[in-house]
Parts: structure tokens; sequence; C-alpha cells
């Protein structure tokens, strides 16, 4: 008989995974490799999801593994950018060029002139003379290919050219306009040529199982991936969610009890955590999920206590006082606000080193 794992299981097994029920003492890469990648629309976020995972993190950590090519932040999943290990980037951009492609649906008719054929080899040719910021991209191409779009051109580039982000000794390892350079050069070694899509699968599962097929693809932004879970069956466990939805895992991948503590944890915009699945009542409740995305679709920083978002949080840096305002989505109890203040007063030491004070404040309920 199928096993079912209820909302807390599956809660409690997540947070292992993502480093979240304890802090791990690892090296960031290593981190970043079990996370399956960290998103990283900004360059800020994967700083803050680091020191809320990894035992002793330090912003040089981070910035060392970019500038020795250890990590990359490149489009990846879901066609966002993404912090990956320089390895995880090569096996598997080849496996997530069908979600890139997909994504050009966005350009509806701005896409109709662009040609494969065309952009790639003259994107290259540019970009092999050295690294580029989009603005250069999309000047260079309009030259080139005076008839298509400019905006539609930078993107097809984003999509179709594997690319990675040149860092530099901004604070957190990038500036707003960031410098873009070929991928294998910057790596010194030609990307996987076949597809790795079950090696990314399993990756997945590693670091968000168990899941369905549907919570694959919504990470990945690939279709289809209950065929590739067919295909893995024999090297996988099955379970079922309450409805009796069918769930894959690593027959060995940690599974607490889902009684087990978890304590109060701040993650910051775009965290993966709360987009890696299609149900996500294993984080949070389908009645909060309206309040994680922006009217400008920025996904917000949210804080767990007892293992699920329990509401979104901003920080604020004036006059030398830091502050951290708490935004509950229902009342929270003394003994989440004590675990919250303090954990919030240590994230604010993290990212404001020069401030004379920090201040937690717990703010109106979402509504």
């Amino acid at each position: 008989m199928t096993e079912t794992l209820g909302v807390r299981a599956l809660n409690r097994a997540t947070l292992a995974r993502q480093l979240l029920l304890a802090r791990a003492e690892i090296p960031v890469a290593a981190a970043v490799e079990r996370l399956g990648g960290m998103q990283a629309q900004e360059p800020k976020p994967p700083f803050l999801g680091l020191w809320t995972r990894v035992a002793g993190f330090e912003p040089a950590h981070l910035l060392t593994a970019l500038h020795d090519r250890s990590l990359v932040r490149a489009t990846a999943m879901r066609a966002t950018l993404h912090l990956m290990t320089a390895a995880d980037y090569r096996e598997f951009r080849t496996a997530l060029q069908p979600a890139l492609d997909a994504a050009l649906r966005v350009l509806g008719d701005r896409a109709k002139a662009l040609d494969l054929g065309e952009v790639v080899p003259a994107a290259v040719a540019h970009l092999e003379k050295g690294p580029l910021t989009f603005n250069e991209v999309r000047a260079l191409l309009q030259e080139d290919l005076p008839d298509v779009d400019d905006r539609a051109l930078g993107y097809a580039v984003r999509l179709w050219v594997p690319l990675v982000m040149v860092p530099t000794n901004d604070r957190w390892g990038f500036p707003r306009t960031s410098a873009f350079t070929l991928a294998a050069e910057w790596l010194g070694r030609p990307l996987s040529p076949g597809p790795a899509v079950e090696e990314l699968v399993l990756r997945y599962l590693a670091a968000f199982g168990p899941a369905s097929a549907a919570d694959a693809q919504a990470w990945s932004g690939l279709p289809a991936l209950g065929e590739v879970l067919d295909r893995l069956r024999p090297r996988l466990r099955t379970f079922a969610d309450g409805a009796g939805r069918e769930l894959f895992d690593l027959p060995d991948a940690p599974r607490p009890d889902p009684d087990s503590p978890a304590p109060a944890r701040f993650l910051p915009e775009f965290d993966s955590l709360v987009l890696a699945h299609a149900d996500r009542r294993r984080i949070i409740a389908d009645a909060h999920r309206p309040f994680l995305t922006t009217k400008n679709l920025r996904v917000r920083s949210v804080f767990l206590w007892d293992g699920f978002a329990a509401g979104v949080w901003e920080s604020e840096y004036k006059r030398k006082v830091a502050t951290l305002r708490l935004r509950p989505f229902s009342p929270l109890p003394d003994a989440a606000l004590g675990a919250l203040t303090a954990e919030g007063e240590a994230l604010l030491r993290f990212i404001e080193p020069g401030a004379k004070e920090t201040v937690v404040e717990s703010g109106p309920e979402m509504a």
C-alpha cells in the first residue's frame, strides 16, 4: 500500500533538504548544489538566502565562489536568473533549452522576425570579443539586424545563447547593469551536449522532494516530466499526498518526523522555496499565496514560523538604524514574536553591519 504523506510531513522533508531545520556546516558551493540552485533575479537575495541556511556564512564566501567560477549566475530554470554551481550549469543548461524556447512566447508578434540562424552567430561574434551588457548587445545586434525589434533581439540572446554574468567587486557581487559573457569561455569547458533531463529531475527531488510531476514542471519550466519520472521509477520511492496525487522521491532522502521542530527563519525575495512546487501548501496556505507576489510580479520576502510561511517582511536603513518590519498573515503567538525578533535582529546585523541600532517591528496583518 502506498504511504500517504500529509502537509506537515512534506513541509519537514522539504525544509530538511533546503537547510531550514538547522543551519548547515557546509561550503557555499556545496550548499547551492544541495539547494538545487537559488533564484537570483537580483544579486542580493542569494546572500540572505545563504545566511539563513549556512552556519557562519559571510558575504566573502559567496563572492569568492563567484570570482573563482565555482558558482555562476545565469539564466536557467523557468527562464529566470539562478545561482548554480558551474558543474550543474554545464550539465543542465542544454536540458533546460525547451523551457527557454517556450519563454519566447511572451514576445508575441515581436518574435516573428527572429531567426535562430541569424541571431545566435551574430551575438556570439560580438561576445567573443569580450563581456557586454545587454544594452550593448542590443545596440550591436540592431546594427546587424535592423529590421528586428531590439528588445526581442536582447531577450532571444538571453534564451538562445548560454551566458553567465560577470561578477564585480560590488557589495552583492554585481552592479545594477551587469556584463554577460559566453558561458563556455568563462568556465573553460563546453556545456554538456546531451539533454540531461533525468539527472535534472533527480537533482530537483534531492532539493525539493517528495514531489509530483507537476511540481517538477513548475520548478523547471519543462513540460511532460511525468514521462521522465516513469523512466526513473525503478530508482525512486513513491508516495501519495492527501489528495491522492503520486509523489516521487529519492529512496534515501531525508523525511523527518512531521513534528520535528522548525526554527524561525527569514527568506529573501524570490526564494525558490516558495516557487518550487505547483502545490505549495507544504510551505504556504492557498489563502496566503496571493500575498506572495506584488502587482509588478516581485516575489516578496517571507518569514517562516513552525516551518510555514507566516507573513512577509521588509527592511529599511535610516540614520544608522536598521529596521525589519513583519506583516503577518494572521496573528502571531508570543513565542513566534520572540523567536522572530531574535532571528530578525541577527539578520539586520548581517544586512547592515554598520547599524548602531536594530529594530524588529510587527505591523498590521496582510489584507
